[in-house]
């Protein structure tokens, strides 16, 4: 079957012919219907995350955040069959640990991340198997489009997962989101949805009129102020600051950014990862963080259960993934759609609808 395949870091990847994988007994394998191709398809390209241990082999397949329907299924296999349209979760759990027990299987103790290590290849090709699949894939509501839903696995859970699951978002608050590439514009759209206020914040002005087409109530170009939290809180009353700010970006600058932006007692949602220059460190006010009782708060994909959420705000129009999706490409063009996020100029979520 074709895929594209990885070589080293920061070479250009090509669509190779491989083997069809055969699903393990607690296992299946799924046809690619669609499959967003995320910044974190660039950060591990780009050999970022080594501080993370993600490290990409050559021969992996990327490709985290796939709908497809099941082709096969391993004889443990109980609540999924061939023919069944699912979506997959990029963080993989085993069902077992306390966190899988508690609901929190996005951080389970044996997450494995798919299409980040070889013995879990990604969807960025015909097939691709999923282990744990009990436990781990969603079946889709009848009549789901694939690719308004390709971003689910990723960058549209995670936001939805750290908005309604890790801060306390109530109708009325200010949210800021500093940073409006897929996973920032996935927050404005459903920080709007929740009935928040939206500040969105970026150097893009096409990015901007994307986050105002979303829900955005104002914007930020930051090429416009020397003071982003400044400018921030000056929409918010009294200028006090905002309930809820995200990073959706995760470099040093939209970091602070993001914490200067809160109100007392407010909240940072870390979406956004770093990069190599700040190998996940980064600097932050520590006794204002103390002083004014701010949280800083990291959210990471999203627990099966929790799609049905979204599945249920979908089917009564408050919210619509199929909005932030920019463009849909064939499977030849993935390596150079992932090659060009070097410019950070992709708007939107990109998709592959072609394999």
């Amino acid at each position: 079957m074709r895929a594209v395949v990885f070589d080293e870091p920061g070479e250009l990847m090509d669509v190779q012919e491989i083997d069809r994988p055969e699903p393990d007994p607690d296992g299946i394998v799924v046809e690619t219907e669609a499959c967003g191709i995320c910044r974190s398809d660039w950060h591990a390209w780009r050999g970022d995350w080594e501080w993370l241990g993600v490290s990409p082999t050559p021969g992996l397949v990327f490709g985290h955040e796939p709908v497809g329907t099941v082709t096969a299924v391993g004889e443990e296999i109980r609540t999924l069959s061939v023919g069944d349209r699912v979506c997959v979760p990029f963080n993989l759990s085993d069902g077992t640990c306390r966190h899988c027990k508690s609901g929190r299987a996005n951080i389970c103790e044996s997450v494995v991340p798919l299409g980040f290590v070889p013995f879990q290849p990604g969807a960025f090709a015909e097939e691709f198997p999923v282990r744990y699949a009990d436990h781990n894939v969603v079946k889709l509501p009848d009549g789901v489009d694939p690719v308004e839903v390709a971003g689910l696995g990723c960058r549209f859970a995670t936001a939805f997962h750290g908005l309604v699951h890790r801060v306390d978002v109530t109708p009325g608050d200010w949210v800021a989101v500093h940073g409006c590439g897929g996973v920032g514009l996935s927050a404005v759209h459903i920080a709007d949805a929740l009935g928040a206020n939206v500040v969105a914040v970026d150097l893009a002005e096409e990015k901007l009129e994307k986050a105002e087409e979303l829900g955005a109530d104002e914007t930020i170009d930051v090429t416009e102020t020397d003071d982003v939290p400044a400018a921030v809180k000056a929409y918010t009353p009294s200028d006090r600051g905002v309930e809820v700010s995200v990073d959706a970006l995760g470099i040093a600058e939209t970091c602070r950014n993001s914490v200067q932006s809160l109100c007392k007692g407010g909240q940072n949602l870390q979406i956004g990862l770093t990069t190599s220059e700040e190998e996940g460190e980064v600097s932050l006010p520590v006794d204002t963080i103390v002083m004014e009782e701010r949280e800083f708060i990291g959210s990471v994909g999203m627990p099966p259960h929790e799609y049905e959420e979204i599945f249920s705000m979908m089917e009564r129009g408050k919210i619509d993934p199929g909005k932030i999706v920019s463009e849909t490409v064939p499977l030849e063009e993935v390596p150079d759609v992932i090659a060009s996020m070097d410019d950070f100029d992709t708007v939107g979520i990109p998709v592959c609808d072609e394999f």
